[in-house]
């Protein structure tokens, strides 16, 4: 059975047609989203700042509608419970995104977790593990944290 979140993006990322076609920007960026949605409900504490920061970053950083974003929180919100595999998510952002993208994937993912103030462990682990998935080398993955450290300053 698929859970309400792999509905939403079967439903956004499926290539038209069903074909195996390049995913158009808009799917790569909801992709992207799901990834930093999982840092933020990583420590199963969704509070006021690191919703700011969710909606900051999917507004500016991605075009996606504002529906879209409350629909995706929603969904993740909702989704906590249960087991949810990162694969569909991180295999989309390897196969189609290159390694700036995948870099500035990452900062985005730290800037999450650091705007409550607090590095969760939870919320490094999902990092570590994405970047992991997505192959970038341990080198980009501490100079991601470093740059968002940063501008967390």
């Amino acid at each position: 059975m698929l859970s309400k979140i792999s509905a939403f993006f079967e439903r956004h990322l499926q290539p038209a047609g069903g074909v195996s076609a390049p995913l158009s920007h808009s799917q790569k960026q909801l992709a992207v989203a799901a990834l930093l949605i999982e840092v933020a409900m990583a420590d199963h504490v969704f509070d006021a700042r690191e919703m700011v920061s969710l909606q900051q970053h999917l507004k500016q950083k991605f075009d996606i509608t504002d529906m879209q974003i409350s629909e995706l929180i929603e969904l993740a919100k909702d989704e906590t419970a249960e087991a949810t595999s990162l694969h569909q998510f991180t295999t989309l952002v390897h196969q189609h995104c290159t390694p700036q993208e995948k870099f500035e994937l990452l900062v985005s993912m730290w800037e999450l977790a650091f705007a409550d103030s607090e590095l969760n462990k939870y919320e490094e682990y999902v990092i570590r593990k994405v970047a992991d998935l997505i192959y970038v080398s341990h080198t980009e993955f501490v100079r991601a944290k470093s740059v968002a450290k940063a501008k967390a300053l």
